[in-house]
């Protein structure tokens, strides 16, 4: 795709306002050089001017095709701009090779009409692990999704989760400040590591102590992938029954005892303060009922 441009501006405001893009999509082709002034790639700040060809190589997943299906999902609030949901565990945010169907994404796209900042995760600004329940914010339209990922990015959208973690934390309250990048051992894992690694910050307060458990809110302040699950294993407390980085050689199927039960943050575009609060899954209850049994 190609455009002449007619007037002096920064290079990522010339191809959102060429290609009908956002700010936000038209930075994310320019950091994957799939753009081009006159032939060549250049940074999101340079300056093009009068003249200048620009060209925009799409990315394949723009014509990704998602499966419309009905399956039932948890709504909490819905109006023209978001909706928020209480995602189950066991169900996997998005579509990707191998896994087109059965997901958030399929289920959201079946009820309404989804942003496309993003056109194989459309309305997703923030994710949940497969085995992670609780709330999440979906974007319906490309303004809010940008708004609610600067907004994330920000740290303006208050995220806390409850764990039940492995052993006794002795401490009240703690700080886990460690960057997490990708295990190179096994791509599929994520570790604490300098090396090709993002900052990430998890607060943390003990809420209950049992025999062998602790039962925990958590805060996050960065949105790494698995980022609850890294750090907190990490120090030694995993969380119980993680499949991938707990200490249970059998895990049931059920997976990690992490939910998100907390949002809070301003309407992108009305500025009304919105606050959600969920309770856990019936097997996440049941659990704790048992750890509490064990100490009676």
């Amino acid at each position: 795709m190609n455009a002449k441009v007619d007037q002096k501006m920064r290079l990522d405001k010339a191809i959102a306002l060429y290609f009908n893009l956002t700010r936000t999509k038209a930075q994310k082709y320019i950091e994957q050089g799939k753009v081009k002034v006159d032939g060549k790639i250049k940074n999101a700040s340079y300056m093009v001017l009068e003249g200048n060809i620009l060209t925009l190589e799409k990315e394949e997943e723009d014509k990704a095709v998602i499966y419309k299906e009905n399956i039932f999902i948890d709504v909490l609030y819905e109006d023209d701009d978001l909706v928020v949901v209480n995602k189950p565990s066991g169900m996997v945010v998005h579509p990707a090779p191998g896994h087109s169907r059965g997901t958030l994404v399929n289920a959201l796209s079946y009820r309404f009409s989804l942003s496309k900042e993003d056109t194989l995760r459309p309305g997703i600004v923030h994710r949940l692990d497969k085995d992670t329940s609780g709330l999440m914010i979906v974007a319906k339209n490309d303004k809010a999704h940008e708004l609610l990922s600067q907004m994330i990015s920000k740290k303006e959208v208050l995220r806390e989760y409850l764990a039940i973690v492995d052993g006794v934390i002795p401490n009240q309250t703690g700080t886990i400040h460690a960057p997490i990048g990708r295990d190179p051992k096994m791509r599929e894992k994520m570790k604490v590591t300098d090396i090709n690694a993002k900052d990430a910050i998890t607060h943390f307060k003990v809420l209950k102590r049992y025999q062998n458990h602790t039962l925990i809110q958590c805060r996050l302040e960065t949105g790494r992938t698995h980022q609850i699950r890294v750090h907190l294993a990490y120090i030694g407390y995993p969380v119980s029954n993680d499949p991938v980085y707990g200490k249970e050689k059998n895990p049931t199927p059920f997976g990690q005892y992490l939910h998100s039960y907390h949002l809070s943050f301003k309407h992108p575009i009305t500025l009304e303060q919105l606050e959600f609060k969920v309770n856990p899954p019936q097997p996440f209850l049941d659990y704790l009922e048992q750890l509490k049994s064990n100490i009676e």
